[in-house]
């Protein structure tokens, strides 16, 4: 029977010697045997070695493993020290589903039980150079000593962590989309509890709510005056509140001739404790507001500084990461969040949708609304550049971000002053879009050819304009004759319907 072993330096096979011996005894007494290095010495003998050639490819081959594929260079290791005895050795394997799809691809029998995970345990827990095999079968590897050996397989472990989390030390955005995740619960959550707090105060303090419109202010007046009867004593605190004295004593001398029916002090209890609820979770949600502000700073500041912190994060969480959202081109961007609009339009054969999540945007908001379109592509294209620097980017400044920006404000003035007019320039004379773009691009000198063309392209239009009043002229006589002889046989008609119309009286 032979024993596949990974390590972190590269595939093993050994071969276990007294197997039928050793599957006659009991599950304990075979871990006993591999409990040390003598007696996995004197158990197993090493068959082949495949060693990694780098962290890459061990990463690559720890992977297949973890998800149960059997990948090219385990497959040609399989093929060269196993396949000519394919029909007659067994083939011991710690996961049944690669031990399943080793049969099904080399059809090599594979066996993954108790007895098989038990030696493969004991070998794996003495494992060392000296375990692995000797210096003539390993090289390098048996050289290196098992403060080396354990090295590879730390480097190993993080390696794949990593990967198994899809976690960058760097770019840390699985943060950003859990917060506006977060966010949108909380915001939920917050409003569900307010109007449950305004329902039940209401009974006893409808007056309330009309006078207060904010939810936070009115369950922490909840919270501090609890009776509405006590109102007139607490002056000062709905002042602090309120931040308004004259709001303030509106409500006391409404608390006072309130129609409100009275309340129980064990469902006012209940009461208070649901406004000190929405009084905690809002200021709960405020901090994690200023978390995903400052992590957003820290990951995507050109992204940030062109559409905001919130608008920027929902842009991440819906594309999964910064990473993901940078190879979306600008036309994706553009109306990433509005999918379902987008492929509804395009089963209805109907116009597709101009923007999505980046509507909200304050670059947007601030177009006039037949501007809204045009902005929001301009700003996509910027936000593409963007994203795409601060996810592949070294440097954490926003200076793209700033310069994205003056270009899109730019754009939006000069929709909004027509005819070609951009913003008004220092001295406050306004420009031309033509005299912008020639001084940017450094427009050339006195150009004779281009003058002459121009003037041949007047005269042939002025030539054309002439041709043009002839034909019309022409076509005016034309019109004339033909009424004038209309005319004429009408007059020669007019007795003959005269005649016709005496005979038939």
């Amino acid at each position: 029977m032979l024993l596949l072993f990974e390590t972190a330096a590269g595939h093993a096979l050994y071969e276990l010697k007294n197997a039928a011996k050793l599957q006659g005894l009991d599950i304990a007494k075979v871990g006993e045997k591999f409990a040390t290095e003598a007696g996995c010495e004197k158990n197993l003998a090493l068959k082949a070695f495949a060693p990694f050639r780098d962290t890459a490819e061990a990463v690559a081959a720890a992977t297949e493993h973890v998800e149960s594929k059997l990948g090219k260079p385990l497959k040609k290791f399989l093929k060269k020290h196993v396949g000519d005895k394919a029909l007659s050795v067994e083939l011991g394997v710690a996961d049944a589903k690669l031990g399943s799809l080793i049969k099904d691809k080399l059809g090599i029998p594979c066996a993954a039980n108790a007895f098989v995970n038990e030696c493969l345990r004991g070998v794996r827990s003495v494992a060392t150079p000296g375990v692995l095999g000797d210096e003539a079968e390993l090289g390098e590897i048996a050289v290196a000593g098992p403060k080396e050996v354990r090295a590879m397989q730390l480097g190993l472990s993080h390696s794949l962590s990593r990967y198994k989390l899809k976690f960058s030390p760097d770019k840390v955005d699985t943060m950003v989309v859990q917060a506006v995740g977060l966010l949108d619960d909380l915001d939920k959550e917050v409003n569900t509890y307010a109007m449950r707090v305004k329902e039940w105060y209401g009974w006893h303090f409808p007056e309330m709510a009309k006078l207060v419109n904010d939810n936070v202010h009115y369950a922490k007046i909840v919270r501090e005056v609890r009776a509405r009867t006590a109102a007139k004593d607490k002056v000062d605190e709905l002042t602090e509140i309120l931040d308004d004295e004259v709001a303030a004593k509106t409500l006391v001398a409404t608390a006072e001739i309130s129609m409100g029916t009275e309340v129980d002090e064990s469902d006012m209890e209940h009461i208070c404790n649901l406004a000190v609820q929405v009084v905690e979770l809002s200021a709960y949600r405020q901090r994690l507001a200023d978390y995903l502000r400052s992590r957003m700073q820290a990951i995507a500041p050109n992204l940030t500084t062109l559409v905001g912190e919130l608008v920027g994060a929902r842009l991440v969480q819906h594309a999964g990461s910064i990473m993901n959202l940078a190879k979306h081109p600008a036309s994706t961007i553009q109306i990433l969040g509005a999918e379902k609009a987008l492929f509804r339009a395009l089963k209805t054969k109907h116009d597709t949708p101009k923007y999505g999540l980046i509507y909200h945007a304050s670059l947007i908001g601030q177009a006039a609304p037949k501007h809204k379109g045009k902005i929001a592509r301009v700003l996509a294209a910027k936000c593409a550049l963007a994203v795409r620097v601060d996810a592949l980017g070294e440097d954490d400044d926003a200076t793209i971000g700033f310069d994205a920006r003056a270009k899109v404000e730019a754009r939006l003035r000069q929709l909004e002053g027509g005819n070609g007019a951009v913003a008004p320039a220092t001295n406050g004379a306004p420009k031309k879009l033509v005299e912008v773009l020639d001084a940017a691009a450094g427009a050339a000198g006195y150009s004779a050819a281009s003058d002459m063309e121009k003037k041949k392209r007047k005269k042939a239009e002025a030539d054309d304009d002439d041709d043009d009043d002839e034909a019309a002229a022409a076509k005016k006589a034309k019109k004339a004759a033909k009424k004038a002889k209309r005319e004429s046989e009408g007059d020669e008609e007019k007795p003959k319907k005269k005649k016709k119309k005496s005979k038939d009286e």
